[in-house]
């Protein structure tokens, strides 16, 4: 039942028990080629945040810091859009499984099934998308390229305020991040239209982005995109990132320094504190997803 154009968040949190269930049995060819494509619709995203980014300073300092990362996150809502509304499989939207092994309705085997699967192929199709952008279409190869490299760079080797730790940190920005995005699933599919879905998506996107969190699979792509854009030596000039600093930024500290700790804290962010939340508050002692 609907209440006006969208689902009440106790039927809202009682649906995700069915369509729990129903992602934990997709085929796994079927779970491959949709994480892909998800993958490949948040770099569409990223690359755009990229090129927004790009020129935004007057004599070597940042103008506008505020406005400008609200653009960067208005414009990667379009990721999560292109996720939920044609339809593919995001590892931190699954996150909201975590609903369903609550109710019993899915074990860990049937969890972990969905969770490795497309976890690889949202890095296989966001490093694809990287390597076209970055390696067989030239648009790297400038300014929009320094950006890239600044960008990835920050997510290896960015300075923190004194006293924390880089991955420590990073986690806490995960959990953020993905509490925004798992609430962003939960409006989109309470919505009953077009319109309501792009508006729920809209709000908490452009929050965890203009934020400063961290989302796993977007830095599947930004962090590549950086390392492909090494290659050309206008975009390091770009970049104003020293050639000696640049060492840091290589396949080895993508998961060292940021994909390991940031995953985990999605993990957090959207299997805890959304789906286990939702969970005790709106599903425990109903008989949601009996029918399964």
């Amino acid at each position: 039942m609907a209440l006006n154009s969208f689902l009440s968040p106790a039927e809202l949190a009682q649906t995700f028990v069915g369509v729990g269930v129903k992602k934990s049995k997709l085929p796994i060819s079927k779970m491959l080629v949709l994480g892909i494509l998800a993958g490949i619709y948040i770099g569409f995203a990223a690359h755009l945040a990229t090129t927004v980014a790009t020129g935004w300073t007057i004599g070597g300092e940042s103008a506008l810091f505020g406005f400008k990362k609200f653009l960067i996150g208005a414009v990667f809502s379009v990721g999560l859009m292109l996720v939920i509304i044609p339809g593919s499989e995001l590892f931190t939207g699954n996150n909201l499984l975590t609903v369903a092994l609550c109710h019993g309705k899915l074990g860990f085997g049937g969890l972990f099934r969905n969770w490795i699967p497309v976890y690889a192929a949202n890095l296989i199709g966001s490093i694809f998308l990287a390597w076209m952008i970055g390696v067989g279409s030239g648009l790297l190869s400038g300014n929009v390229g320094g950006t890239a490299i600044a960008i990835a760079y920050g997510k290896v080797a960015s300075s923190v305020p004194q006293g924390f730790s880089h991955n420590v940190s990073f986690f806490f920005r995960a959990i953020g991040c993905n509490f925004l995005v798992c609430l962003a699933v939960m409006m989109a599919i309470s919505a009953k239209d077009l319109g309501g879905k792009i508006w729920g998506i809209f709000f908490p996107i452009m929050a965890f982005v203009t934020s400063g969190f961290e989302h796993c699979v977007a830095n599947m792509y930004f962090i590549p995109a950086g390392i492909f854009a090494k290659r050309f030596d206008s975009a390091v000039t770009a970049s104003g990132v020293s050639a000696e600093n640049l060492e840091a930024l290589n396949w080895s500290s993508m998961w060292s320094q940021n994909l390991i700790s940031v995953t985990l804290g999605n993990i957090v962010g959207g299997a805890f504190f959304v789906g286990v939340v939702y969970y005790f508050v709106y599903v425990r002692g109903t008989n949601a997803g009996s029918e399964e």
